[in-house]
């Protein structure tokens, strides 16, 4: 299983926790794995055409998904998986 890091904005949607075990071969299957058990994730993450938000990263042991296989990047099971929605905001 890989450890699924999750961020401030997401860890209501996943009762508060910090980080997940969730099994799957890709960066992909973990997703819709988490996405299965905590849906309201899916809701933050993806379009409603079923496409991961462009203001979404994603990254494996810190190495960004968009550089290698992107969802297809597979996994082993002491892989860290780190989502990112980058966060919008400041003052004037």
């Amino acid at each position: 299983m890989s450890t699924v890091k999750i961020p401030p904005v997401l860890r209501d949607a996943v009762g508060g926790r910090r980080e997940l075990e969730v099994d799957g071969a890709t960066v992909s299957e973990v997703l819709e794995r988490l996405y299965a058990d905590h849906p309201a994730v899916r809701e933050q993450l993806m379009t409603p055409e079923g496409e991961l938000h462009r203001f979404v990263n994603v990254y494996v042991n810190d190495e960004d998904v968009r550089l290698g296989d992107w969802l297809d990047t597979p996994l082993s099971d002491h892989d860290t998986v780190l989502i990112l929605p980058a966060m919008a905001g400041g003052g004037p």
